[in-house]
């Protein structure tokens, strides 16, 4: 089975993709599954992983009855807000959908990335944790310190590191985000999506080489049993098409990497981590 792990879609006219304005013209439209299907085919891939893209309850809701009708979403990573007092009652009702994998931690978005250390925060991931859910984590490399430190108060969180953290491509910077990366790969429960790449560099001028030394990082750190790959669509078209992304991906692959280890990397780590 080979899967993307990570792309989106969404209907604008719903009305929460606050994100999304007029002032990007190339995402300010509707995406769904007819829309991706070509790539898909050209790409020989058998189905997606479906990322939550706004912080509601009600978009999951509708990405889970989206996954219902269509045969090529394998799951939905959905949202929910561990601080929220019901927020195990929201899970409990995601958790009735088939296609619902876990959720997604936007760490991303929060003014400052150590309300992650909280009490009540840290409470709620070891619930997950015990549960043993998948959990996304959206996180950009400033903020790999709390990152750090939340996985040392819950060790044993099934997490995958969404788009390698957001490193600074665009600067050239690889430090700290490198020591960062490694000190959160050597925990094996964690995992990491070579993901979201293009749109993290000059989007006008990237080169593939720009990539490689992120992608060969995480690559060495993680193993290669704990790299997903996945395409970011349609949010990567900022900066680079769908065909693109993956000659990135391939452009930047160890040369002893053989067919085993693609194999993991396109599709078998996705299915291992989301238990699909």
């Amino acid at each position: 089975m080979r899967i993307d792990a990570h792309q989106h879609y969404w209907k604008i006219a719903r009305g929460d993709y606050g994100w999304i304005g007029p002032e990007l013209p190339i995402l300010y439209r509707d995406y769904g599954p007819a829309d991706l299907k070509p790539h898909l085919d050209r790409h020989r891939l058998d189905g997606t992983i479906v990322v939550q893209a706004a912080p509601t309850l009600e978009e999951t809701e509708y990405l889970l009855e989206l996954a219902e009708k269509d045969e090529t979403i394998l799951g939905v990573v959905g949202w929910l807000d561990p601080n929220d007092p019901n927020h195990l009652e929201h899970y409990e009702r995601f958790a009735g959908y088939p296609k619902f994998v876990g959720f997604r931690v936007m760490i991303q978005e929060m003014p400052d990335a150590n309300a992650v250390l909280e009490p009540g925060f840290v409470e709620a991931l070891r619930i997950y944790a015990d549960m043993g859910v998948p959990v996304d984590l959206l996180v950009k490399s400033h903020q790999l310190d709390p990152l750090v430190r939340l996985i040392d108060l819950v060790p044993d969180l099934r997490g995958v590191i969404d788009h390698l953290a957001k490193p600074r491509i665009a600067a050239g910077e690889l430090e700290p985000w490198r020591s960062r990366m490694s000190e959160l790969a050597a925990n094996p429960n964690l995992y990491c999506k070579i993901s979201g790449l293009a749109t993290e560099a000059d989007h006008s001028r990237w080169k593939t080489e720009d990539f490689r030394p992120y992608i060969r990082h995480a690559l060495e750190a993680f193993g290669p049993k704990r790299v997903l790959f996945g395409s970011d669509w349609p949010v990567c078209r900022l900066a680079a098409e769908y065909d693109q992304v993956v000659d990135i991906v391939e452009k930047a692959l160890p040369d002893g990497w053989g067919e085993e280890e693609r194999a993991r990397l396109y599709g078998l780590n996705a299915k291992e981590f989301y238990r699909i």
